[in-house]
C-alpha cells in the first residue's frame, strides 16, 4: 500500500515537469543553438581574413613561379 502512495507522489511532479518545464526547456535550448550557429564568431572572422590574405599571397607566388617557368622552360606545362 505504501508503494502505491510513493509511486503516486512521484508521478505528479514528473507529469508536471513533462507538461510545463520540458517543452520550454527544449524550445529555449534549440533557440540558443540556432542563435549560436547564425553567424561567425570574432575568432572565426579573423581566421577567415587571415586565410584569405594567405591565399592571395600564395596565388601571387604561384603566378610568379609560372612566369619564371614560362621564361626558363617554355614547355613545362605540356609535361604535366
Amino acid at each position: 500500500m505504501e508503494e502505491v502512495q510513493v509511486l503516486g507522489i512521484l508521478i505528479a511532479p514528473v507529469v508536471l515537469f513533462m507538461i510545463f518545464v520540458l517543452p520550454v526547456w527544449l524550445v529555449m535550448h534549440y533557440l540558443a543553438k540556432i542563435k549560436a550557429a547564425k553567424g561567425l564568431s570574432k575568432e572565426d572572422e579573423s581566421l577567415m581574413s587571415e586565410l584569405w590574405e594567405m591565399a592571395a599571397k600564395m596565388e601571387a607566388r604561384i603566378a610568379s613561379l609560372e612566369a619564371i617557368l614560362d621564361d626558363e622552360a617554355p614547355g613545362w606545362r605540356r609535361r604535366q
